[in-house]
């Protein structure tokens, strides 16, 4: 059974930096793309960046220049540095498996002052 585990999230004040990690078990990890998606309440989730095997990254525009995305194969896990954080950033964050239907559990992340 594949597991992915996200931590990280927390409060944060506007322009502060999170860095979030997500750990996955069981799978051949370097094999594959992770992404991280980002859900407001009541809205679809929506993509925030993606790394793939390769290492080629993408991100959405709102987030392109603040956030960075990383991974580390021998640990399984995949990062999303968040800096220069701002109010609309507040959201429950979710890695995932590209093209898979694994799902971390979220982890909240709060910019408030």
């Amino acid at each position: 059974q594949v597991q992915l585990v996200e931590s990280g999230g927390g409060l944060v004040q506007p322009g502060g930096s999170l860095r979030l990690s997500c750990g996955a078990s069981e799978i051949r990890f370097n094999l594959y793309a992770m992404d991280w998606y980002r859900q407001y309440p009541g809205k679809e989730r929506e993509l925030v960046a993606g790394i793939r095997a390769d290492d080629a990254t993408n991100y959405a525009d709102s987030v392109r220049g603040r956030f960075t995305i990383s991974r580390d194969n021998a640990k399984r896990a995949v990062y999303l540095q968040m800096n220069n954080l701002r109010p609309e950033d507040t959201a429950v964050y979710y890695c995932r498996i590209r093209a898979t239907g694994y799902w971390g559990q979220g982890t909240q992340v709060i910019v408030s002052s």
